[in-house]
């Protein structure tokens, strides 16, 4: 017998048709797609979200007494929506009962400088920051984002003096299920298996060697699967020991691509559906893709861009200096 139907299988990308839908002299770092909404916050206070379907925008400016937050941060639960500001004090946002932005976490000190957050389901939180006292600054919430605690440098791995975690994209966490990694700027990995309760740590083949090195963004497939993306925003054509790939949950990496372009990216994301076979990185330095699992690369785009997250297999929301954009890969 002979079968008529015929699997579809997904042709690579050849191209990105990219339309701006929101603009503004800010500079976002930081997206959520919440429904039909983009959810964004930036710098000089702004946040907002941009209604998919009906094209509205809704945008406001958070002041904190006589100070603007820099915002690099978000999250969202099914109910809520989260921005965590980068420098002393760190102010944690959520929505609130009464309409308004209410804080929830407040950190004050020399040091502090928060990096990246998101949720794992809809009542646990994490968030990373760059090093204070002797460990990264890692605060945790277990009740839906109402209370935030700072989990101890006793509950975490030994600190490196001067170690960060790049507010480049929000995407230097990430979770899955119960599982969580956090990229930091000396190329190492820290993952829990228990939605953050305790650590191991696992060091990348990432260059690491300069403050302007590290890892910039992960993304993780599935709890197996999973890709950094750094290199040196300051030699963004540098492209030695900038990506790297793990298929047995970060324990072990190899290097991607090494010494092959592109060089420098601030974030990295997984085509959904694509058996993790197909990567977009993108970066002020253009849009990037693989359909071979990141052992070579094709530049789609030059044009300039921060974060990306994918809403389906060939539709994605990036966000970049004064703008975000719809980009429809093809």
């Amino acid at each position: 017998m002979v079968s008529c139907s015929e699997s579809v299988e997904h042709e690579p990308f050849n191209s990105v048709k990219i339309e701006t839908i929101y603009s503004d002299s800010i500079s976002i770092r930081a997206i959520e797609l919440m429904g039909d909404n983009v959810a964004f916050a930036a710098n000089k206070g702004t946040f907002g979200t941009v209604d998919l379907i009906s094209g509205k925008i809704r945008a406001n400016v958070q002041k904190y007494h006589t100070g603007i937050p820099a915002f690099r941060s978000v999250a969202h639960t099914s109910t809520d929506f989260f921005m965590l500001s980068v420098e002393s004090p760190a102010l944690l946002y959520k929505t609130g009962d009464s309409g308004r932005m209410e804080i929830v976490y407040k950190e004050e000190g020399e040091d502090v400088f928060y990096d990246a957050m998101t949720f794992l389901n809809d009542m646990d939180g994490i968030a990373i920051g760059d090093t204070v006292g002797d460990c990264l600054s890692v605060i945790v919430t277990k009740d839906g984002g109402n209370t935030w605690t700072k989990v101890p440098c006793s509950q975490l791995p030994e600190g490196i003096i001067g170690e960060g975690a790049f507010a480049a994209s929000n995407t230097n966490i990430k979770s899955v299920g119960d599982k969580v990694w956090m990229a930091t700027t000396t190329g190492r990995v820290l993952f829990s298996s228990d939605k953050g309760k305790s650590w191991e740590v696992y060091q990348t083949p990432i260059q690491h060697t300069e403050p302007t090195h590290g890892i910039y963004s992960i993304d993780f497939y599935d709890e197996n699967l999973g890709i950094a993306f750094g290199g040196d925003y300051t030699k963004p054509d540098n492209s030695t020991a900038n990506k790297a790939i793990t298929k047995d949950g970060g324990k072990t990496w190899k290097l991607l691509a090494d010494g092959k372009q592109p060089g420098y990216k601030s974030c990295v994301q997984f085509v959904p559906g694509s058996e993790g076979e197909e990567i977009v990185a993108v970066g002020f330095t253009g849009i990037s893709y693989s359909s071979d699992m990141g052992e070579s690369w094709k530049k789609l785009s030059n044009e300039s861009f921060y974060t990306v997250r994918f809403q389906n297999d060939s539709v994605a929301y990036a966000a970049g200096k004064n703008r975000i954009a719809k980009l429809v890969f093809k």
